[in-house]
């Protein structure tokens, strides 16, 4: 039988979806032009990871467009649901302008406060736990291609631009025929334990007093995500820990990670904190982290993250305190 902390509290909000991602229809070049013509497919426009959303009262959808309303841009097919085609778009988004000189979007902190109804651009971090699970697997999706696309124009073989294949989920070099596949990085994200049952929280040099999380790093190569767990611990506060449990998993698109987060028991607990990777790191136990959050003194991960639920899946409970 499981114990309550063997399962998640809550679920990972960047992990879910509804469709179809219909792989084989991506080379059919006949079915993707029928598709893109049929007045039922729907398009999110996808705009630097950022779409259109709309709020009415507490209910927040993502804005879609008919293939004729869309603007133009690179296509992307995303999946196939109840017989209705979805596309993402790589444009800029209809009737947004940008909001400095520099061309970026002026994009609201909190959806809570914007017009009823209104459509306004958000991104993964303000929509992605609000959106239902079709649009919230949607627009991770979408968030993902983009980024790719963006940074994958030209082949590494030879330098040649390359051209986009199989509904957008392939690039090809034209010079040498090579093919060059969306990337994904995984990352292990951990909550670490001590024998009192307290939980290691830190911060990077770059975040601001108050705002802690749980540590994570990339996997690297030729390593397993359970020797990546302990490597990276040792590494960023100089303890060693022991018995890594694997407990979910989520997409985090910014650019290409892939989060894979475990529970993991501290053998030693006396921190050393790589000042270049950590600027300061503490053990809390339940009550010194509700404490904490309720004088403002800490600030967690928001919802949205496969941080937080780890921290709420040890706390017992959902907790406050978002950044």
């Amino acid at each position: 039988m499981e114990t309550a902390e063997e399962q998640l509290i809550g679920p990972l909000l960047l992990a879910r979806g509804t469709i179809d991602r219909s792989s084989a229809l991506r080379a059919d070049e006949g079915w993707l032009e029928r598709a893109w013509s049929d007045p039922a497919t729907r398009v999110l426009v996808i705009d630097n990871g950022h779409t259109l959303v709309r709020r009415s009262g507490d209910d927040v959808q993502a804005v879609l467009f008919t293939p004729q309303d869309a603007p133009p841009g690179q296509r992307y097919l995303l999946g196939v649901e109840d017989g209705v085609a979805y596309f993402a778009v790589a444009a800029p988004l209809p009737g947004v302008s940008t909001g400095d000189v520099n061309g970026r979007l002026t994009v609201p902190m909190t959806l809570r406060d914007t017009p009823d109804g209104e459509p306004v651009p958000a991104g993964l971090r303000q929509a992605g736990g609000l959106l239902g699970d079709r649009d919230a697997g949607l627009l991770v999706y979408a968030v993902a291609l983009e980024a790719w696309h963006s940074t994958h124009e030209f082949c590494p073989r030879c330098g040649s631009r390359t051209e986009v294949s199989a509904g957008g989920h392939i690039r090809v070099c034209p010079k040498d025929a090579s093919q060059h596949f969306p990337r994904v990085d995984p990352a292990v994200i951990m909550l670490i334990r001590d024998a009192d049952d307290r939980c290691l929280l830190a911060r990077g040099p770059q975040w601001p007093e108050g705002r802690l999380s749980i540590l994570a790093g990339f996997v690297e190569p030729g390593e397993s995500l359970e020797a990546a767990v302990v490597r990276e611990v040792a590494e960023e506060v100089g303890i060693a820990v022991a018995n890594p449990r694997y407990l979910g998993s989520q997409p985090w698109p910014f650019p290409r990670s892939l989060m894979l987060g475990f529970f993991a028991e501290a053998v030693t607990t006396t921190l050393v904190p790589d000042r270049d990777e950590i600027a300061e790191a503490r053990w809390y136990s339940r009550q010194e982290l509700t404490a904490a959050l309720e004088s403002g003194e800490l600030r967690l991960p928001p919802p949205v993250s496969i941080a937080r639920r780890l921290i709420e899946t040890w706390y017992g409970g959902e907790l406050v305190g978002d950044w």
